[in-house]
């Protein structure tokens, strides 16, 4: 299977066209917070076994952003 869109991306990238700060933000937010810590794990950012922080409902939904 070929990588058509990530190769683009990742061109765009290359050749300037985009700022990676840019696309590495975007990513982040289209990402679900699985998602992130998911990738994280895989890419030996965090180890598997760190502990997530306790955050209750109120405060999650506080941390929000609406615009995203």
């Amino acid at each position: 299977m070929t990588r058509f869109y990530t190769n683009m991306l990742l061109e765009l990238v290359e050749d300037g066209m985009l700022d990676k700060d840019t696309v590495i933000m975007a990513c982040v937010k289209y990402m679900s917070e699985d998602d992130v810590k998911d990738m994280m794990q895989c890419n030996e950012f965090i180890e598997p076994e760190e502990d997530e922080p306790d955050v209750d409902e109120a405060t999650e939904w506080a941390d929000f952003d609406p615009d995203c």
